[in-house]
C-alpha cells in the first residue's frame, strides 16, 4: 500500500542544501521557458477583513515529471497572536495517478527557492567580482538570500538596513558565524545600497524605498518584497532606467515589482527585457555592459516549488527520512 511522506522543516534543512537548491531552481527557469511546464497565474483569496489572504499556486513540470499545489496564507495580524505572519503546505504528487506522494513543509521550500531564484538571476545578471551586498530588510527571506548570493560570489561586506529599531543588528549579531562577510547593520535605506555591487530588497512596502540617484551605474537588483498587487519598493525611475528581467511576465505586471508603475502608466511591460529562463537559454540578451543597472522583479513561481519540492520528495525516498500516513485505502 503506497502512504504519504510527511516532511517538516527540519527534514528539508537536512535534506536539500542551497547549492543543490540552485541547480534545481535553474533548471525550472530553463523548462519554463522552453514551455516544459504548466502554471495557471495565482489565485488569491482576499479575506473579509481586506488585510489577510490565501494563494493558490499549482504547477506541473515535464522532465522530471513533478506535481504539486502550494497553499500559502499571509495573515499581517498574526504577530499579536505568536503566530507567522506566513505559513504553507505543498503538496507533491504523482502525474500518472494523481497520488500524493508527500505534504512538505511549505514556508521552508518558499524561502529555499526564492532565495535560489535570486542567486540565479544574480549569477546571471550581477557583475561577476561582486562583493557587496546591501540587504533592505533583514525578515525571514534574509537568511536564505544571503546564502544564495555567498554560494556565487566572494562577499566581503553585507550592509543591512531593518524597519524596526534594532533588527539589523540583532540580525548581523546572529548571522555573523553563518555567512562568510563582515556584516554592517546601518540606519538608513540610502547608506545600505549606495556603493553596493548586489541590492536585495526583502520588504512588504507599498511605497519606493530604494530611490534611483542612490544606485550607482553597474548594480544589480534582486527586487524580492513586491509579490502582491500595491506592493513597491523601487522609484519607478530605477525601473525606466535599468534592464528589467522578471521570472513570468503575467505575474510581474499583476503583483511584482512593476504592477503599481504599470497600473500608474510609469512603466511600459513592453519594457520588460525578458524572463530569466530566456537570458538562461540563450534567447534574450541581460547585462551587456558594466555600467548596466539590471533588475530581478522576482514573484515567486509555482513551479519551482514544485521542481524543489520534488527534489526534496526523492532525497527523502532515498534516505528514508520523514514520517509517512496511509491516506488511502
Amino acid at each position: 500500500m503506497r502512504r504519504t511522506l510527511l516532511l517538516t522543516q527540519r527534514d528539508i534543512e537536512r535534506l536539500m542544501t542551497m547549492k543543490t537548491a540552485l541547480r534545481v531552481v535553474e533548471q525550472a527557469f530553463k523548462a519554463q521557458a522552453n514551455g516544459a511546464v504548466l502554471m495557471p497565474p495565482k489565485i488569491y483569496l482576499t479575506l473579509p477583513d481586506g488585510v489577510s489572504d490565501f494563494r493558490a499556486m499549482p504547477a506541473y513540470l515535464a522532465h522530471p515529471a513533478a506535481c504539486g499545489i502550494k497553499w500559502v496564507n499571509v495573515h499581517p495580524r498574526n504577530r499579536t497572536k505568536g503566530l507567522p505572519t506566513v505559513m504553507a503546505i505543498i503538496v507533491i504528487n504523482d502525474p500518472a495517478t494523481g497520488f500524493p506522494l508527500a505534504v512538505l513543509d511549505g514556508l521552508s521550500v518558499t524561502r529555499m527557492r526564492t532565495g535560489a531564484a535570486a542567486g540565479v538571476a544574480a549569477k546571471t545578471l550581477a557583475r561577476p567580482r561582486s562583493k557587496v551586498v546591501g540587504l533592505v530588510g533583514c525578515g525571514a527571506q534574509a537568511l536564505s538570500q544571503l546564502h544564495a548570493l555567498a554560494e556565487r560570489f566572494a562577499l566581503q561586506e553585507v550592509r543591512v538596513w531593518g524597519y524596526r529599531s534594532g533588527e539589523s543588528r540583532r540580525f548581523c549579531r546572529q548571522m555573523r558565524r553563518r555567512i562568510p562577510a563582515a556584516l554592517v547593520p546601518v540606519a538608513t535605506v540610502a547608506s545600505c545600497v549606495r556603493e553596493a555591487d548586489i541590492v536585495v530588497t526583502i520588504t512588504p512596502s507599498r511605497r519606493p524605498l530604494v530611490m534611483r540617484d542612490w544606485i550607482r551605474p553597474g548594480t544589480h537588483i534582486n527586487a524580492i518584497g513586491a509579490d502582491a498587487p500595491g506592493k513597491q519598493e523601487l522609484d519607478p525611475r530605477l525601473l525606466r532606467e535599468a534592464i528589467v528581467v522578471v521570472d513570468d511576465r503575467a505575474q510581474a505586471i499583476h503583483g511584482g515589482e512593476i504592477n503599481v508603475p504599470v497600473a500608474k502608466g510609469q512603466f511600459r511591460p513592453a519594457a520588460i527585457r525578458a524572463t530569466l529562463g530566456e537570458i538562461l537559454l540563450g534567447r534574450a540578451a541581460g547585462r551587456t555592459s558594466p555600467q548596466d543597472i539590471t533588475i530581478f522583479d522576482s514573484t515567486g513561481v509555482a513551479v519551482h516549488d514544485v521542481a524543489l519540492g520534488h527534489a526534496v520528495v526523492r532525497q527523502a525516498l532515498r534516505h528514508r527520512r520523514g514520517r509517512s500516513v496511509q491516506l488511502f485505502s
